[in-house]
């Protein structure tokens, strides 16, 4: 029998990818059927309205007329999200500021608000890797959110989080003032052609620690990974064998070396616009602003609101599609 060459369908990599964009297209074309036909459910009910003179019917109608126009503004939200790897799953790292007890507990804030924002999308997280607070909350934590475009939404939120408000943990009961880092990367599945030097790299293995599988706090599985050029640290501890805890670990680091060699290149190559640009530790993004008035302020696109329960419970499209608008607008303006 003859034995035929390795064709281009033979490699994972690419299958794998062609079926999650046969399957993200399906789901498009499946939205879209059932946007029309609630279109056309509503245009009935309308008819129905006039027909039987009922006033009673406006209120079902204005609810159907709302959730259809909330489906619609997402899809053409999506629309926006055209980046190279906006459709991959997103890989994303808190780290509590200076403030000890305080900047940890809005760590875990923080954590459970995206947790929170991706049960609403449907989405998938793992968590990779988890470091408590000496006392309470999270001194970093870093997890991975699956799902269509997880990238390409959050790629919104990179930056510095700041809250203000009454500490808990302040026996005077003074307003304090917190921060909380934020980075954001791709899940680059294929191999990037980032070339790594054994010399610029330092790798530990330490015993896991937090929520885990069976092998937690038994073995020195976890893997942390310094690039010494760069001062980057990875980490991952909830792979079963320390061996896929390092190669998921590299993945991380060759994608966040790889995320900031096109940043680089964008730099140089167009200057980069106004304020998007790398986001650094003194640059926050947004505000919490919990006492002596409620408000949750971007300071990016100038979004806000009052509602800072919903916000922190997971409630954060308006935050990001209009940094996605934003963003779209920018990008027109300089073409």
């Amino acid at each position: 029998m003859e034995m035929q060459a390795p064709g281009f369908w033979d490699n994972p990599d690419v299958s794998n990818q062609k079926v999650k964009e046969a399957k993200n297209l399906k789901d498009l074309v499946a939205t879209m059927d059932g946007l029309s036909q609630q279109y056309a459910d509503i245009l009935e009910l309308i008819e129905m309205g006039y027909e039987d003179n009922d006033p009673e019917m406006v209120p079902e109608i204005r609810g159907e007329l709302d959730e259809f126009i909330a489906k619609f503004e997402e899809i053409r939200i999506s629309t926006l999200l055209s980046g190279e790897y906006d459709n991959c799953n997103a890989i994303l790292k808190l780290n509590a500021g200076a403030g000890g007890t305080e900047s940890c507990d809005w760590c875990g804030m923080l954590y459970r608000m995206y947790t929170r924002w991706a049960e609403r999308k449907g989405f998938q997280v793992e968590e990779l890797d988890f470091l408590d607070g000496d006392e309470a909350g999270v001194k970093s934590v870093t997890f991975q959110v699956n799902g269509i475009n997880a990238y390409g939404y959050l790629k919104s939120e990179k930056g510095v989080h700041r809250l203000v408000r009454i500490s808990p943990f302040n026996a005077q009961g003074k307003r304090q003032t917190s921060f909380v880092s934020l980075d954001v990367m791709p899940d680059i599945e294929e191999d990037v052609d980032i070339e790594i030097d054994e010399k610029d790299i330092r790798i530990d293995t330490y015993r896991s620690s937090g929520a885990g599988g069976q092998h937690i706090n038994k073995t020195s599985s976890a893997i942390r990974i310094t690039h010494f050029p760069t001062g980057i640290v990875v980490t991952c501890q909830n792979e079963r064998s320390q061996h896929q805890n390092k190669d998921k670990a590299m993945q991380m680091l060759k994608a966040k070396l790889f995320m900031l060699q096109k940043e680089a290149n964008a730099e140089k190559l167009s200057d980069i616009r106004g304020d998007v640009k790398e986001i650094g530790w003194g640059n926050q993004i947004r505000s919490y602003v919990m006492q002596p008035y409620k408000m949750v302020k971007d300071l990016r696109t100038e979004a806000e609101t009052g509602n800072v329960d919903a916000v922190m419970d997971g409630d954060l499209d308006m935050f990001i599609n209009s940094y996605l608008k934003w963003i779209n607008r920018t990008e027109s303006t300089e073409e």
